[in-house]
C-alpha cells in the first residue's frame, strides 16, 4: 500500500480481514493524508474536511472490519444548523440539518415567498439524478469505457428561450440562471460547487447531486475534530494486523512480467508484493501508460482529470485563535457568500485570487478544541487556484490574503480583530508539501455527465497487480468518496473480475 490516506486505509482494513498480508509506506509521518490536525496553546484546528457527509460509508467499514461500530469509536453529531448563509445584500438563512420542509421555511422567509419551493423543487430533480447515477459513479468499478456516464442524469426543466427555442440548464450556471431564477439561491448552488472545487460555468449540471447529498443525508461533526477518524480508522487497521512503514517515500512500482510485482523505497530497498494499491497519484511511480480511454488512446493523467481551463483548485486555509466564548447562537457552519461569484470563479479557474472569496467560517461547540471556555477556536477556508499559477509561498501574499479572509469573516464573527490571540496560515503550497499532491490540488468528487471529463481514473490499470484508491482515483474526492474506494479496491482484489461492486 502506498500512502495512509484516508482512502489506502479503508483498503487496508478491508484487505487484512479478508486475510491479506499489508503494509503500508507512507512518506510523512503520520497517517490521515490531508486530514489533518494543528496543536497550539490548547487550540485544536482540522486543517482538512472539517464536517462529514455520508457517514455510512464509514459505518460500513467499521461494521466490516470488526466488532466495535463508528459511534463506540469516535463521538459523531448532526449539525444543526447544518449552515448559514451571509449574502452580499445582507440576507441571512440558516438551512436546518437534513430537513427539506425546514429549508423550505427559512428560504421563504428569508428571501420571500415561492424561493424555498424552488429550492425544494430543484433537490427533487437532483434526487432523480442522485437514483441514475448512484450505483455506477460510486458503487461500482469503472466500466473500461468511460463514456458510458458521460450522459448527464440530471432531469433540467426545458426553458422556452425567446428567438433560441426550447432550452434546458446544462451546467450548474445555468440551473440557477433558469430554474432557481434568484441571485441568492444561485449563490447557495455556485457556492457548494465551488467549495468542492468545480467552477459553475461549467461544471454538468449532475453537481446537483452535492447540495442533495448534503441536505438529505445530513452534515456530522467528529467530536475532537476530523482527526479524530483518521486515527480511529488507523487504530481499526492496527487491530487488525496492518502495518505502517513512515517516512518511507515510494519511488517506483517494481514490474516483474508484465505485472506489479511491489514497491522501490526512497533508499533503494525493495520490497516484492502480490498487489500494490497507490494511494497517492500513480502516473509518477511508473514508466508506462496506466489508462485506456473509449477512443483506445491510453492515458494516465496521474491525479484527477483536467477541469475545463485546466486548473484543479486547492484550498487556502486561516486558522484562528480567539480570546472570549463562542456566542451560545453561533452557527457550527456559516458560508460568508462573494458577492461577485462569477468573479471568483473567474479567478479561481484562472490562476488568480480572487478580490473577494467566498469564505466557510467553522465555529465547533467542541470543548476538545480549545484551552477553556473563554476562548474559541474558528476555521476560515476558501476555495483558491493552486500553487503554482499563484505563488502561495510567497510570505506577502499568505499575509495580505489571510487579511482578505478574515475580512468577509467579521460578518458571520463581529469584533474579530479584537479577539484575534494569533492565526496560522495553510495554502496550497502547505498541501503540497504535506500530501505531495501536485499543486497543493483536492480532488473533486466524480460527476456523471460532460462526456466523462470528471470522472477519476478506474481502480483498476492496464498493470495488472496496480490498484488505486483515495481522492485522485475513482470515484473521486471528499471523505466518503474515499472510503467508497477504499471498498472498490478491496473488492477487486479479493473477489476478481467478478466483483460487480460494494452491497
Amino acid at each position: 500500500m502506498v500512502g495512509a490516506g484516508m482512502g489506502a486505509m479503508a483498503a487496508a482494513a478491508r484487505l487484512a480481514v479478508a486475510g491479506h498480508r499489508v503494509t503500508v509506506y507512507e512518506r510523512s509521518t503520520t497517517y490521515g493524508g490531508a486530514v489533518d490536525r494543528f496543536e497550539r496553546d490548547g487550540f485544536v484546528f482540522d486543517t482538512g474536511p472539517g464536517l462529514l457527509h455520508l457517514p455510512a460509508v464509514y459505518r460500513d467499514l467499521f461494521v466490516k472490519t470488526g466488532k466495535e461500530s463508528l459511534e463506540r469509536s469516535v463521538g459523531l453529531d448532526q449539525v444543526d444548523p447544518a449552515s448559514r448563509h451571509l449574502f452580499a445584500d445582507g440576507t441571512d438563512v440558516r438551512l436546518p440539518n437534513a430537513s427539506r420542509a425546514g429549508a423550505v421555511a427559512a428560504l421563504d422567509a428569508a428571501l420571500g415567498a415561492g424561493a424555498g419551493e424552488r429550492w425544494a423543487d430543484f433537490l427533487g430533480r437532483a434526487r432523480d439524478a442522485w437514483d441514475r447515477s448512484r450505483r455506477p459513479l460510486l458503487e461500482e468499478p469503472l466500466g473500461s469505457d468511460p463514456r458510458a456516464l458521460g450522459r448527464d442524469p440530471y432531469p433540467a426543466v426545458r426553458q422556452r428561450r425567446l428567438l433560441r427555442g426550447a432550452r434546458q440548464a446544462a451546467t450548474v450556471a445555468e440551473i440557477g440562471a433558469w430554474e432557481l431564477r434568484d441571485p441568492r439561491l444561485a449563490a447557495l448552488l455556485d457556492g457548494c460547487a465551488l467549495s468542492y472545487g468545480l467552477d459553475p460555468a461549467h461544471a454538468p449540471a449532475s453537481a446537483a447531486v452535492l447540495p442533495y447529498l448534503e441536505q438529505t443525508f445530513g452534515s456530522w461533526y467528529v467530536r475532537g475534530g476530523m482527526r479524530e477518524l483518521a486515527r480511529a480508522v488507523y487504530e481499526r487497521c492496527l487491530a487488525r494486523k496492518v502495518e505502517f512503514v513512515f517516512g518511507a517515500e515510494v519511488t517506483r512500482i517494481v514490474e516483474k512480467g508484465g505485472a506489479a510485482a511491489g514497491v522501490e523505497l526512497a533508499d533503494g530497498t525493495l520490497v516484492a508484493a502480490d498487489a500494490v494499491v497507490a494511494g497517492v497519484a500513480a502516473g509518477r511511480l511508473v514508466a508506462r501508460d496506466l489508462d485506456s480511454v473509449g477512443d483506445g488512446s491510453a492515458k494516465d493523467s496521474g491525479a484527477v482529470r483536467e477541469r475545463r481551463g485546466g486548473t484543479v483548485p486547492g484550498r487556502f486555509t486561516v486558522l484562528l485563535a480567539l480570546r472570549g466564548g463562542r456566542d451560545g447562537d453561533a452557527v457550527h457552519r456559516t458560508v460568508v457568500h462573494a458577492p461577485d461569484g462569477a468573479a471568483e470563479a473567474a479567478a479561481v479557474f484562472g490562476g488568480r485570487p480572487a478580490e473577494r472569496p467566498t469564505v466557510t467560517v467553522l465555529r465547533p461547540d467542541d470543548a476538545a478544541t480549545r484551552p477553556d471556555n473563554g476562548h474559541e477556536a474558528v476555521t476560515l477556508t476558501a476555495t483558491v487556484a493552486p500553487h503554482g499559477p499563484v505563488d502561495w509561498s510567497d510570505t506577502a501574499l499568505r499575509a495580505r490574503y489571510a487579511e482578505v479572509l478574515m475580512a468577509a469573516a467579521e460578518a458571520a464573527l463581529p469584533g474579530l480583530p479584537e479577539r484575534l490571540l494569533w492565526h496560522e496560515v495553510r495554502t496550497p503550497a502547505d498541501t503540497a508539501a504535506r500530501t505531495g499532491a501536485e499543486g497543493g490540488a483536492v480532488p473533486a468528487p466524480a460527476l456523471a455527465g460532460a462526456a466523462g471529463a470528471l470522472l477519476h481514473p478506474a481502480n483498476t490499470t492496464l498493470l495488472p497487480g496496480l490498484y488505486r484508491a483515495g481522492g485522485w482515483a475513482h470515484p473521486g474526492g471528499g471523505l466518503a468518496h474515499a472510503g467508497m474506494s477504499g471498498s472498490l479496491v478491496a473488492g477487486l482484489i479479493v473477489e476478481g473480475a467478478e466483483f460487480r461492486g460494494s452491497r
